[in-house]
């Protein structure tokens, strides 16, 4: 994989009206991503009010839609989905459509825990890594090698040094890395993954605008600029 798409991430459509939240919306721009030139869809379930859910039933339905564009799929499950350590865990012991992977912060409270529970249930773990400490923990992990992937997530207010100490620390992590940027370091964290060879990720979650600055009409504007300037 090269390309992921982050369709909508926590952002609501008061943000950015192309931002899915029902599994129509959620097809629609897995669809367009893919045919722009995505290879994975990273999607966040759905209240009808547009924030985040852990809950089943939500899963279901936005795995479901997200299949629908004939790629892997990805959720979250980021702390703000629900905060507490032990309902997160529940909700996802819960889950009876699967997704193919799930992001997990490393950083967040319950982390650890998370992940046991979503390989025990045959769900690929991508490591959310958003900054060197989160890191240093994942590496002395026993789970580090079970996981399919290091997510590094360069922040907005990241300096530029940041990305380049994320993959200095994991390199030699045995397991694949993705890099990518949130805000205002999305696109040259982009270009970066690309100048290193690494797969990098870019949708709505990630930023609202174009390289030139100018307003995204939705995932699929993100993943074509992407794909041209990768």
């Amino acid at each position: 994989m090269k390309l992921k798409a982050c369709i909508n991430g926590p952002r609501t459509p008061g943000e950015h009206p192309a931002v899915p939240v029902t599994a129509d919306q959620i097809s629609t721009e897995s669809i367009a991503a893919v045919r722009a030139g995505a290879e994975a869809i990273h999607v966040h379930p759905k209240n009808s009010d547009g924030t985040d859910s852990l809950a089943a039933d939500r899963v279901e339905a936005a795995v479901r839609a997200a299949r629908a564009a004939g790629v892997p799929v990805g959720v979250t499950t980021g702390a703000w989905s629900s905060p507490d350590p032990t309902s997160r865990l529940k909700a996802i012991a819960s889950w009876t459509t699967l997704p193919d992977f799930a992001s997990v912060n490393w950083h967040e409270e319950g982390a650890y825990e998370v992940a046991r529970v979503l390989l025990d249930k045959g769900v690929g773990v991508e490591a959310g890594l958003w900054n060197v400490r989160a890191a240093r923990a994942w590496m002395d992990s026993d789970l580090r090698r079970h996981c399919m992937r290091a997510l590094l997530e360069v922040q907005s207010n990241d300096t530029p040094t940041v990305a380049e100490d994320l993959v200095a620390m994991t390199v030699d992590a045995g397991v694949p890395i993705l890099l990518h940027g949130e805000g205002a370091s999305c696109w040259n964290t982009l270009r970066l993954a690309g100048s290193l060879g690494l797969p990098t990720r870019i949708g709505l979650e990630d930023t609202l605008t174009l390289p030139d600055g100018s307003l995204a009409a939705g995932n699929a504007d993100l993943v074509a600029a992407a794909v041209a300037e990768l």
